[in-house]
């Protein structure tokens, strides 16, 4: 049996592929992303959407797990997001709170400090 926390794992090495579909594969059909500075997005279509533009334009990306712990259905990811913007480097710490259920994130709320990617990004 996969742990919750395996499966937060897998998921943030998923990142690194950049295959949108394969990324909202871990959500259930209804599942939510709410990347803090911007409204939660639900549903696999909508989901698609916005992570497809939320990577376009990224040509690498490696996320470094600093900390994880679960209990029950909640894993909280402590991280560094390493993304390449065509040739620029962005090193964003983030910190991604995980809600799931059947091996499949319901919630996943996303929280960092926008004005470090968006100085980084220039």
């Amino acid at each position: 049996m996969t742990s919750n926390e395996d499966i937060v794992r897998a998921f943030i090495q998923a990142w690194s592929r950049l295959n949108v579909d394969e990324l909202v594969g871990y959500f259930t059909p209804d599942g939510t992303y709410h990347n803090m500075m911007a409204k939660p997005v639900s549903g696999h279509d909508a989901l698609r959407k916005f992570i497809g533009g939320f990577i376009r334009g990224w040509t690498a990306t490696d996320w470094e797990v600093l900390n994880i712990v679960g209990r029950g259905e909640v894993v909280i990811a402590e991280r560094v997001d390493r993304t390449k913007l065509g040739d620029k480097q962005v090193d964003l710490p983030c910190c991604g709170v995980f809600e799931l259920k059947d091996g499949k994130i319901k919630v996943w709320r996303d929280y960092f400090d926008l004005a470090t990617y968006t100085r980084a990004a220039g």
